[in-house]
């Protein structure tokens, strides 16, 4: 009987554990089931710390028109509520002809997209924007002469993808271009295989980084899982993908329906007003961090002078996101004139120098009032250090006696 409840309880917290997972629905061919990408991005999600469930249909060499008819893709699209069902067309075809694309890609993914919002109208599309062939496309070079070498096809297949995340209010996922990024760099390594068309574990490894960023919205750096290639060269892939993504994040996004959160801030006096800077965002939720709350886009607030944690949630159909920032509010009417006649703080020849009786710490502020740097300093004591971390320009310095103001100053670093 013990074992038959200790059986349940795992199988109930297995459920949750499924319940909370970010679900993934691949379709595609063998660029997708080559080296098993799904598995790929779900080792690198766990590395992170994030839960990924997934599920493939894969046959080689399939096309979006074959999908729309094959009983098991059909079968995974409606088996449950999927976050994300991934599509990746054959890896010749959207670099075809436009006149050709229009015909025999376009209209099938279409399709696709629309039984995945059948199924689930908050399911998100991604398009899988695959890579050019090493050398081109030499079997159909001599018909159509731009997909003869491999900038001329990933060209191609850029365009196509985008343009079918355009038509299906859909994300693309710029695999594409991160493997474009590495080529250029002639490095080492080879992100294909030596039929010149399919990934190396390399190539897996880099398009399983950019779909971690996108399905995440988050960095891959950092991720400890590196399948079976160096830490080294693993870092420089999720560097690319990082860079990659989050880049040109209009350009992969701005057609579907992920929502980013951001946003920029500026003072007068103790005013302060957010300029959101988001990305899908429909609706609005502002943490303050003062106790008050916003649904604004772009709320003003009067604070306190004080330290404060500001957040924003963006909620873009059926997603969310958030982004969190501290700011700290000065008192106003405090000009350089009010700084306490036994302190002195100046720059000169390279060097901070400050001088005070009174204060033990000092705290930089740039102009828009963000922290950028922080200092304990010793009473009745002359103290100079090397402001090396510190770009040129006009900051707000402030000298404290533990939490009281005693001082506050402008500097400027020249250049």
């Amino acid at each position: 009987m013990k074992k038959i409840i200790a059986f349940l309880l795992l199988l109930i917290l297995a459920q949750r554990i499924s319940a909370q997972a970010t679900s993934v629905l691949f379709i595609g061919n063998s660029y997708t089931s080559v080296n098993n990408l799904p598995a790929t991005v779900q080792l690198l999600a766990l590395s992170k710390g994030d839960t990924l469930f997934t599920d493939v249909s894969a046959p080689g060499g399939y096309t979006f028109q074959q999908h729309t008819t094959n009983t098991t893709t059909l079968a995974k699209i409606s088996q449950q509520q999927w976050n994300y069902v991934v599509l990746q067309e054959q890896s010749q075809m959207p670099a075809f002809p436009q006149s050709q694309v229009q015909t025999e890609v376009y209209p099938f993914a279409t399709t696709l997209d629309s039984l995945i919002h059948e199924n689930d109208s908050c399911t998100e599309t991604v398009f899988y924007m695959t890579w050019g062939r090493k050398n081109g496309d030499a079997s159909n070079c001599s018909s159509y002469p731009p997909i003869c070498t491999y900038e001329g096809m990933q060209q191609g297949l850029r365009e196509s993808y985008l343009a079918m995340g355009q038509m299906n209010d859909a994300t693309v996922v710029p695999v594409g271009m991160a493997w474009k990024k590495i080529i250029a760099d002639s490095l080492s390594f080879d992100l294909y295989q030596t039929d010149q068309s399919h990934p190396s574990v390399y190539g897996t490894y880099l398009t399983a980084c950019v779909f971690y960023s996108v399905i995440y919205q988050k960095s891959p750096v950092g991720a400890t899982y590196y399948s079976t290639i160096p830490d080294t060269i693993a870092l420089l892939l999720q560097q690319t993908a990082e860079a990659i993504v989050f880049d040109s994040l209009s350009l992969w996004f701005e057609s579907g329906n992920i929502p980013f959160a951001g946003f920029d801030f500026s003072a007068t006096g103790t005013t302060v007003t957010f300029q959101s800077t988001d990305l899908n965002g429909t609706q609005f939720q502002w943490d303050l961090g003062d106790g008050s709350s916003s649904t604004q886009q772009n709320p003003s607030h009067n604070y306190a002078p004080g330290t404060y944690t500001v957040s924003q949630i963006v909620t873009g159909h059926c997603l969310n996101d958030t982004s969190t920032q501290t700011i700290t509010v000065l008192p106003s009417g405090i000009m350089e004139s009010d700084i306490h006649s036994d302190e002195k703080i100046f720059y000169s020849d390279g060097r901070i120098h400050i001088q005070s009786e009174i204060s033990n710490s000092l705290v930089f502020y740039d102009v828009l009032g963000r922290k950028v740097f922080e200092q304990a300093i010793n009473k009745n004591k002359s103290v100079q250090f090397i402001n090396s971390n510190l770009p040129s320009g006009c900051y707000i310095v402030v000298l404290k006696n533990n939490e009281e103001i005693n001082s506050i100053v402008k500097v400027l670093i020249p250049k």
